[in-house]
């Protein structure tokens, strides 16, 4: 024992000269192993090596088109705070209990570095750190920034080695920065437990304060708890509080003993309650106002490569990186999308209804509504996905879009030169001549002459473009679909950015004009706000700006297009205002100013939906049954505490729809619809039939009667 005391006293007197420990020195082996650091027939470099110090993880801040807070994102939740927002008790608290010298020594506490030595020496091993407060700190910023275990478990190792490499860092460390500045990193980066990185975050957590409001008892507690915070974790249970609470004792003794605070305040401090709150952590989709469009914006970055070349680079940057992110959504137009669908569907049904409201020209994404809250609790009702978004931002599989289709085959008539008063001759059924009538995008032959497509309660007859689409005729549109094409048709959807919610291909068959592919109301309301923005298509926008941790801003632009002739979206939208006025909504009616849309629902009444837009805003609406809307109708139910026969596009979306428009544009002045070109559109060409017959008149789905039809199911 006598020798192994000599050693240290030899350490001690050698003390760190011209950056290089004095060569000779020998650490005895112990139990022929060593401790990590054999004989020195060589200097030991000990010169200052400078800290790469990447920024700690910090909370990711996601805010409303206003800058309101709605969401964090956050791998570790840690909010930095400067020196002067940390309480000055705090300070004195950590410094006492973790390195009472460290205003006096360097980078190294010759004093505290021989007493651990020594009990290491007894112990056989590297028992106690003997760190001082720059050590801890280096130790920190190498742990936090190892990228494998191995690193991780390098920066944890217990062995002189390390604990070498941590002076030299923390003797650069020392070089670069004040004491005052060191020890706001330290208190910025240390883990305090309970999900709390960095002192503001513990402040918080443990007892809803700031780190500048910490009392005494408060900042005694959280001084204890960085030595152990696993073993105090106050959320973990009674055993853990009362170790803190002894954790918090000791802190006091020590600061009384070094006359920081006096024994009364000691007392006092000790006598207090431990306190804690438990405060929950903010941040996360499920515990936002706005899940679903904090789903949307978490899956846009974590899938677009513009945040990051690879998805880990995606995640490290949202959950680490400490951004600003400023989202489109209108927290008035969200609240007039909620209190209508809240209007009108509850909960608790078993249909859901979606809808999402999109800005024309830039492609904004205003809203996110629907009438289930987002989460994993079934008792609350709570779905587990995005119900108005696509698979690549959290959602589903979709629904069918129904007669929301068959105004892509109407642009693509108006494209081949068509006239509004042109038409054709529907019949009571529909079926192709032959197999090669429809051919999809690669040529192929996809006609079916053995299915027959009807308009159930429709009415057959002469149709122009004008009353084919406002009583949504099935055969009308399977007519019209043959004469400019399947492949055109698709391409026109394709040029309004439709694609599939299941991000699979869009399935090219006959009956692709009466909406046989799955949608959610996001892509469905994008493609006809490109309409109301006379053919200029914006892909869907939910982050306007993002500041990162430095405040450094870009702003993001809107991706647009020309994917339409302005006349021919001026002649669709002519023709879509009609089926307000006209067609199969004009029970429900309009918004008092200028509006169009057009009303879907699918075959046998398995979802509904209705898509409109002024040159302002566009929305959609969808509704079907999570559970399976081909087994799962809207035929007999109960939805909204009312009963209905059967649920079509103009039966529940369409006044849902109507409903959030008049409030969500309540203050935005009104746009009218640019005139249609009827030099172009006008009339109707050369031996055209432009007389109205009865059957003319759209007698479906015209308001939201519990039991009328609409015509444009399919079969």
């Amino acid at each position: 024992m006598a020798r192994r005391g000599t050693m240290i006293a030899r350490l001690a007197a050698s003390g760190v000269a011209g950056g290089v420990l004095v060569a000779g020195l020998v650490l005895p082996a112990v139990g022929g192993t060593g401790l990590g650091l054999r004989s020195a027939a060589t200097a030991i470099d000990l010169r200052p090596v400078d800290l790469v110090e990447p920024p700690p993880a910090e909370v990711t801040i996601v805010q409303d088109g206003r800058g309101k807070e709605i969401a964090r994102f956050y791998e570790e939740y840690r909010e930095i705070v400067g020196f002067d927002e940390i309480a000055d008790t705090m300070k004195t608290a950590i410094v006492a209990i973790e390195d009472y010298r460290f205003y006096e020594h360097g980078a190294i506490d010759i004093e505290g570095t021989i007493r651990a030595m020594a009990k290491n020496f007894q112990a056989g091993k590297v028992s106690q750190g003997g760190s001082s407060i720059t050590q801890q700190y280096v130790k920190q910023v190498l742990l936090n920034s190892a990228e494998t275990d191995a690193g991780r478990d390098a920066a944890l190792e217990a062995s002189y080695a390390r604990k070498l490499n941590e002076l030299r860092y923390a003797m650069g460390v020392e070089q670069k920065y004040s004491k005052d500045e060191i020890l706001a990193k330290y208190l910025n980066i240390a883990y305090f437990g309970a999900g709390a990185y960095g002192v503001e975050a513990a402040a918080k957590r443990f007892f809803g304060v700031t780190a500048a409001q910490l009392t005494l008892p408060q900042a005694a507690t959280l001084a204890g708890a960085v030595q152990d915070p696993n073993a105090t974790d106050p959320n973990l249970g009674a055993k853990q509080r009362e170790r803190l609470v002894k954790r918090r004792n000791v802190v006091l003794n020590r600061m009384a003993e070094l006359r920081k605070i006096t024994p009364e305040q000691a007392e006092a401090a000790k006598a207090a309650k431990l306190g804690y709150k438990g405060t929950k952590l903010p941040g996360g989709c499920e515990s936002s106002n706005y899940a679903y469009f904090c789903l949307y914006v978490r899956h846009e970055i974590l899938s677009n490569p513009d945040f990051g070349s690879t998805a880990q680079a995606r995640l490290d940057m949202l959950n680490r990186g400490g951004l600003t992110i400023r989202t489109t959504l209108d927290p008035a137009m969200q609240a007039a999308a909620d209190r209508a669908i809240r209007k009108y569907v509850r909960a608790s049904d078993g249909p859901v209804a979606a809808e999402a409201l999109v800005q024309p020209g830039t492609g904004a994404i205003k809203a996110m509504a629907a009438s289930r809250p987002y989460g994993s609790d079934k008792a609350k009702h709570q779905i587990s996905y995005n119900l108005v978004a696509d698979a690549g931002h959290g959602g589903g599989i979709g629904f069918q879009a129904g007669s929301t289709f068959k105004p892509f085959t109407l642009i693509s008539a108006l494209k081949q030169g068509m006239k509004l008063d042109d038409g054709l001759t529907a019949g009571a059924g529909y079926k192709a001549p032959g197999y090669s009538t429809f051919k999809n995008c690669k040529g192929e032959n996809i006609g079916d002459p053995s299915h027959t497509v009807t308009n159930d309660e429709g009415s057959p007859g002469w149709k122009t473009l004008r009353t084919g689409t406002w009583a949504s005729v099935n055969t009308f549109f399977m007519e019209l679909e043959q004469r400019v094409g399947l492949c055109e048709t698709v391409e026109t959807a394709k040029s309004l950015g439709i694609r599939r919610a299941d991000g699979r291909k869009l399935q090219e068959y006959e009956t692709f004009t009466l909406g046989i592919n799955e949608m959610d109301p996001i892509t469905v309301a994008s493609a006809y706000a490109a309409i109301g923005a006379r053919g200029r298509y914006c892909a869907p926008m939910a982050i306007s700006r993002i500041t990162d941790r430095d405040g450094k801003a870009t702003t993001l632009r809107p991706k647009c297009r020309q994917a339409l002739d302005p006349a021919v979206a001026d002649a669709t939208a002519e023709v879509l205002s009609g089926v307000l006025t006209k067609g199969t909504m004009r029970g429900v009616g309009g918004i008092g100013r200028d509006a169009a849309g057009k009303t879907g629902t699918t075959d046998g009444y398995a979802t509904a939906w209705f898509a409109g837009f002024t040159p302002d805003m566009a929305a959609a609406v969808s509704i079907g049954d999570p559970r399976g809307s081909q087994t799962h109708k809207l035929v007999g139910v109960t939805i909204g505490g009312r009963y209905y026969g059967v649920v079509a596009g103009a039966t529940l979306p369409g006044p849902i729809w109507k409903e959030t428009m008049i409030a969500a544009l309540r203050s935005v002045p009104a746009t009218s619809f640019t005139p249609v070109d009827t030099a172009r559109f006008g009339g109707c060409s050369e031996g055209c039939q432009p007389r109205r017959e009865p059957a003319d008149e759209p007698l479906d789905e015209v308001g939201p009667a519990e039991d009328e039809p609409e015509a444009d199911i399919l079969q």
